[in-house]
């Protein structure tokens, strides 16, 4: 049989046994998949819990999970059972009415260097299992009656790749007392994907830069570093596993051979990226391989179209993050959207929303699928608000960009270069939109994205330190006092920012939009607020005992409408961290 055909029958299977699973899934009081269905959408039918009545909304019950720090997973509901993540990757089942603990399962670390700390953003689940990806770079699959290891897969080999530590920049003024946070290295705290036969997951970390914690002004302040060397740094990747057994069906690398792509002087869009082009080319002689080191995170989860048979995910910063002096070239495929055939992970198309990333504009935040008319005909779309502070709409079979949206934070010398004495940028490596999933109203023609408006100074320097094999870095210091956060809806119809609920601190977690009118939103100064959906109107708020920094979702159990969210802060920019995972619901006497 020649092998056209055998692919042929295989994305035929995978196909026909994903959209069985999607005819049969979870009804619509539940929360089944990360982004509620494979478009990613986040956007509930219930309406039970609405704008005129959500003043009374009330805790139904709270959890305290016991592990503290930077709690950013999506609660998973099917069947009355909810299934979620904590910090270090334990997983917890609990009855989706009370919060009573049905089983948990206690993952053991199988090595402690991490990229990005202890943050898991969630857990997938199918008829029999529930799949987690680990910080140590491993899926296990558990057994969703009892929470027992099924199987797992070490997604990558603990000493790959090399990666940069505080005692390369002791002799730095600027960080002779800081305190590492972060460093490039595998790990991978995305929420898996099932789809079909398949566990779709990705590694994080890859190019993810040196993180530093510090002091100014009394304050902790975050830096992220980029060290100019020419093997610092690891290739990202999305892998699919078979669900069953575990075994590797394909992997796909973010980086590859002619990553140097065409020194492009401009975006895709027609901004211009102040590159140094000659100079780029005379380095290329020397740096050509180093697309093999060449970063690329996969952060957060993949939206599937089931007909198309494509899987679309967005790619992070080529390494080394900020410094470029060791990567010439547009680092194709980092910083990009991409559609990958669901079958083989080959690349249909990518859209690379800034070559030769020097700012940290990792695509980040989860593709989004919906369908809408352009030019007087329905287009079958992909969106993806990007750190850049745009939301990019793109057609589903070419990537070809059809619309841009108005900025919906406030911009600032994008694409400035780095200088010694610093330039001030925004938005920053912070985003824009980070990682947080947005939510897609088709009734009102709208998309809800929670934002950061939070500048930063970005200097590049050079080390007088010989024996090192580099001689630059390059670094960004958010600036203190300006984080603030910014709720926007953005006209789908015409890209126009149709409100915006400006915040006192960063929106990194997500948002939740119902048939009800309402948006819900975490906020890392700790509290969990709705939002009118019309208008932007604030309709309600509850103080938490941590920073906000984890998407929302509803559910509904026995007729009662739920919205349930995780309050555990976020450790890397020092927001409050906790532990608690809080379900409210309207009382008794007050549901419709």
């Amino acid at each position: 049989m020649r092998l056209p055909l055998v692919c042929a029958l295989l994305s035929s299977a995978l196909l026909t046994a994903a959209a069985a699973r999607a005819d049969d899934a979870a009804p619509a009081t539940d929360w089944p998949l990360y982004g509620l269905d494979y478009s990613n959408q986040r956007y509930s039918p219930l309406a039970q819990i609405d704008a005129g009545n959500v003043a009374r909304l009330t805790r139904a019950w709270r959890v305290k999970t016991g592990v503290p720090g930077s709690f950013q997973a999506t609660p998973i509901v099917r069947d009355g059972v909810m299934y979620v993540s904590t910090p270090f990757d334990h997983v917890l089942a609990l009855d989706a009415a009370t919060g009573k603990e049905l089983w948990r399962y206690t993952h053991v670390l199988t090595r402690k260097d991490s990229c990005c700390g202890p943050a898991n953003r969630g857990v997938a689940v199918d008829d029999s299992r529930v799949y987690i990806a680990t910080v140590d770079a491993r899926l296990v699959a558990l057994d969703r009656a009892n929470g027992r290891i099924v199987w797992e897969f070490a997604l990558t080999h603990g000493d790959e790749g090399a990666m940069e530590d505080l005692g390369q920049l002791l002799a730095v003024p600027e960080f002779a007392a800081a305190k590492q946070t972060g460093q490039t290295g595998y790990s991978a705290n995305m929420a898996p994907q099932v789809v079909g036969d398949l566990v779709l997951v990705g590694v994080t970390g890859a190019g993810y830069g040196l993180h530093v914690e510090t002091r100014e002004d009394g304050a902790a302040q975050i830096s992220v570093a980029g060290l100019g060397g020419e093997k610092l740094g690891l290739r990202g990747f999305l892998v699919a596993l078979d669900r069953r057994t575990g075994a590797e069906r394909w992997r796909w690398y973010v980086t590859d051979a002619g990553w140097e792509g065409e020194f492009t002087a401009t975006t895709a869009y027609g901004l211009p990226l102040h590159r140094d082009l000659e100079a780029e080319r005379a380095a290329f002689a020397r740096y050509g391989e180093s697309w093999r080191f060449g970063g690329g995170s996969v952060w957060t989860t993949p939206a599937v179209d089931l007909a198309r048979g494509l899987v679309y995910i967005g790619t992070g910063n080529p390494a080394p993050q900020m410094d470029d002096a060791t990567r010439p070239g547009d680092n194709r495929h980092s910083i990009s959207l991409v559609a990958l055939e669901l079958a083989t992970g080959k690349l249909r198309w990518a859209y690379q929303q800034v070559p030769h990333d020097r700012w940290g504009y990792d695509v980040a935040s989860p593709p989004v699928l919906f369908t809408l008319d352009i030019d007087g005909r329905p287009r079958e779309v992909v969106a993806q608000a990007g750190k850049v502070g745009w939301l990019f709409i793109h057609d589903r079979d070419s990537g070809e960009l059809l619309r841009r949206s108005d900025p919906f934070v406030p911009q600032d010398n994008l694409f400035a270069r780095p200088t010694a004495e610093g330039v001030r940028i925004a938005p920053s490596a912070i985003g824009g939109c980070s990682w947080s999933p947005i939510s897609i109203d088709l009734a009102q023609r709208r998309a809800y994205v929670a934002a950061v408006h939070w500048p930063a100074m970005y200097y590049s320097r050079k080390l007088e330190q010989p024996g090192l094999p580099w001689d630059t870095y390059t670094f960004v210091k958010p600036i203190a006092g300006e984080d603030d956060g910014v709720l926007a809806a953005i006209d789908l119809d015409s890209g126009a920012i149709a409100w915006r609920a400006p915040l006192d601190k960063p929106l990194i977690g997500g948002v939740l939009a119902t048939a009800g009118k309402l948006v819900f939103v975490g906020e890392s100064s700790g509290r969990f607020s709705a939002f009118d959906s019309r208008d932007g109107k604030p309709l309600w708020s509850d103080p938490v005992d941590a920073g906000v920094n984890a998407p929302p979702v509803t559910y509904a159990v026995g007729g009662r409408q739920y919205v349930a969210v995780a309050a555990g802060g976020n450790a890397l920019f020092g927001f409050k961290t906790g532990d608690e995972l809080i379900a409210y619901a309207l009382p008794a006497e007050a549901q419709p």
